[in-house]
């Protein structure tokens, strides 16, 4: 017994479940049924608005044309040069053919009435003196046709007419010129219902009714019969026409959609249209996420796979500073693993301790909102073993889908071994320096000997001569060899000066940047390249522009460029054919901008020239047209004058010779700002 009751339980409770389930189902479909009939009503009632729109605007648009070709023709009327009587003939016509046209007038420049034709079709009693009255409408129209310089219509009004009934009629005033002087006026009377009955009833359907109406909805003229117990639709559109606005009003009437008898197929037909919908939806959606969640896989394996090859190190921070992400390449850069620096603000274990208040106040200017450089800025880190390195840093902000800023992505570049290679660079530079200063100054040996030989031998020649007057002294000798040890002291001078000259130049000096003046710079090299000059026979010029400001360069390098340039000079004019050999050393402000002011350098010289297959290669490392040169004078200047921002150039000097020059930045108080 209790099981039976307990099995009976067991099946009421299923078909409650049941039942319930189809209670909702029944509901369900219920409530479909209802919303689509719903629908289609409202569908059926879009599309009978949209079709009532469309005509009204069709109508609109007949009428707009009619008024626009009827306005042609009565410009066409022109009655200045025709009379009268002919006159008569072709208003008369106009009216015939145009219906909606009532009267036409031709009017003076007072408005009088000079003549007038009557539409055969609709016999109107016409008041003349209500007509040509100043507050008639055609004189408001005509008055404001006069004031525009163009037709104009007046607003509607009440016309009687023969037999005890009436119209809304309406003025179209249009102004008549004649070789551009004002006569007169044509005044055409419009009827509003014969206008629809002209230009709108042969789109009329039987359930619709045009009218026109004024702006507060008041009927001026209808067309069509409206049809009771029928849902109405309205639809209405704006004619603006100069000096007048008419409003055009169509209904339409249309019975309840009859959806009913087929209630059951449409049931049917929806709820099979709603399954097969749902499947395929559900099957598309399906695949779509599948795929959806393998692409996304796939692009983070992808992204993982990518990270971990990079030999840039990856930081995320967020706006409060945290590490939020770091890859490998970074872990490794700083031998932190992941676990030690994500989570970590500021400081962070990477910064080294001497420099955290200083990177602590960049980070705050950062996250205050400034924007980094693009090209990145260089700083140094800490590893975990204590090992400084120098780093290049280049930030972005991080922006999320919804274009919000969540923090910043720094990229790391360890510029340790680009250091070294700097480092091996300016050493080898250094060096190759030295050995072409010392190549100059051999070239230059027997220019020294001779230079030196003149002050020995005098020094040699006094000393002689001392020694003589000492052996036989007389009372005189004492003050001969006075002034032949004041001798002997000017040729050591002398000599020391160009042994010092010589080693100033060849001695080598750190590469230090300093403000130093043009002047300096001539005064330097002036010894060497007055022993060059002698040899030759050249004559050295010097031309300085007044008050030049010192340039920002290193000494050294720059005395050398000169010197280089000035002998090269002095070489190309040690030519027979070179008579008057003149050797320009100039000095002058060149072109400046907003971001830094230059000094140029020329070495002029009226030698032979360059070849043109010689100047293509002429700064070429090792390339020479001298047996005892090496190749190496030009290509060192050009490097230098780079290195310090400037430019290295040749070109002629006039009809003979070649100006070689350069140009070097001012120091930076100086630069324009």
């Amino acid at each position: 017994m209790t099981i039976a009751l307990r099995s009976l339980v067991r099946r009421w409770r299923g078909a409650l479940r049941r039942w319930s389930l189809w209670t909702a189902l029944v509901l369900l479909v219920a409530a479909m049924l209802a919303t689509l009939v719903w629908l289609a009503g409202r569908y059926e009632a879009s599309q009978v608005q949209s079709h009532l729109e469309r005509d009204t605007t069709d109508a609109v648009s007949d009428i707009r044309t009619a008024l626009a070709r009827n306005l042609q023709s009565l410009q066409a009327l022109h009655p200045a040069d025709v009379d009268p009587l002919a006159w008569d003939a072709d208003a008369a016509e106009l009216l015939r053919d145009r219906r909606e046209l009532v009267r036409i007038e031709w009017r003076d420049s007072s408005l009088r009435v000079r003549a007038h034709a009557q539409s055969p079709y609709r016999p109107v009693a016409w008041d003349a003196r209500m007509r040509e009255g100043s507050h008639s409408d055609a004189a408001i129209a005509c008055a404001n046709a006069r004031r525009l310089g163009s037709p104009s219509y007046s607003s509607s009004y009440f016309q009687p007419h023969g037999d005890g009934l009436g119209s809304e009629m309406m003025e179209l005033c249009v102004p008549v010129a004649a070789s551009g002087h004002p006569t007169g006026f044509l005044v055409a009377t419009y009827a509003l219902r014969d206008i629809l009955v002209n230009q709108v009833a042969h789109s009329l359907t039987r359930s619709q009714e045009a009218s026109f109406t004024e702006a507060d909805g008041t009927r001026l003229a209808t067309l069509g019969s409206p049809r009771r117990g029928s849902r109405m639709f309205t639809a209405q559109q704006l004619i603006d026409l100069p000096g007048a606005t008419l409003v055009l009003r169509m209904n339409a009437w249309h019975s309840a959609p009859s959806l009913f008898p087929n209630v059951l197929t449409a049931l049917v037909t929806a709820m099979s249209i709603a399954l097969v919908t749902v499947m395929v939806v559900l099957v598309r959606d399906n695949r779509r996420r599948l795929r959806a969640e393998r692409d996304l896989a796939d692009a983070l394996a992808f992204r993982k796979a990518m990270e971990d090859s990079l030999v840039t190190g990856l930081r995320a921070r967020d706006l409060q500073g945290r590490i939020t992400y770091v890859n490998p390449a970074f872990c490794a850069m700083v031998g932190f693993a992941p676990e030690e620096l994500l989570g970590n603000a500021v400081p962070a274990p990477y910064w080294p301790p001497e420099f955290i208040e200083e990177y602590r106040q960049r980070q705050a200017v950062r996250f205050a909102g400034q924007v980094p450089p693009r090209e990145g800025y260089e700083s140094v880190f800490m590893r975990k073993d204590g090992t400084r390195f120098p780093v290049l840093i280049i930030e972005a902000p991080l922006i999320n889908a919804q274009g919000q800023h969540t923090g910043w992505m720094s990229a790391f570049l360890d510029i340790s071994e680009q250091r070294r290679v700097e480092e091996l660079s300016r050493a080898s530079q250094e060096r190759l320096q030295a050995t072409a200063r010392l190549a100059t100054v051999g070239e230059m040996a027997s220019l020294l000997s001779h230079e030196l030989n003149q002050p020995l031998a005098a020094i040699a020649s006094y000393a002689t001569g001392s020694i003589n007057l000492l052996e036989t002294p007389e009372p005189g000798h004492l003050q001969d060899v006075r002034m032949a040890m004041q001798h002997i002291a000017r040729q050591a001078e002398r000599a020391g000066k160009v042994i010092k000259s010589v080693h100033d130049f060849v001695r080598r000096r750190d590469q230090a940047r300093e403000a130093v003046h043009a002047q300096q710079l001539l005064d330097a090299i002036q010894p060497l390249v007055s022993l060059q000059a002698r040899k030759l026979g050249v004559r050295v010029d010097t031309a300085l522009e007044p008050g030049l400001p010192p340039v920002l360069c290193d000494r050294t390098m720059v005395e050398q460029v000169l010197l280089n340039l000035a002998r090269n000079a002095m070489q190309a004019m040690d030519d027979p054919a070179a008579r008057d050999r003149v050797l320009t050393l100039c000095v002058r402000r060149a072109a400046s901008n907003q971001h830094g002011g230059w000094v140029e350098f020329a070495v002029a010289d009226v030698g032979t020239g360059i070849p043109q297959d010689v100047a293509a290669r002429l700064f070429t490392p090792f390339f020479t047209t001298r047996a005892e040169g090496m190749g190496l004078g030009l290509s060192l200047c050009r490097t230098v004058i780079e290195q310090h921002g400037g430019f290295l150039g040749f070109a002629p000097n006039g009809l003979r010779g070649t100006v070689f020059t350069f140009t070097l930045p001012l120091a930076p108080w100086n630069n324009p700002s």
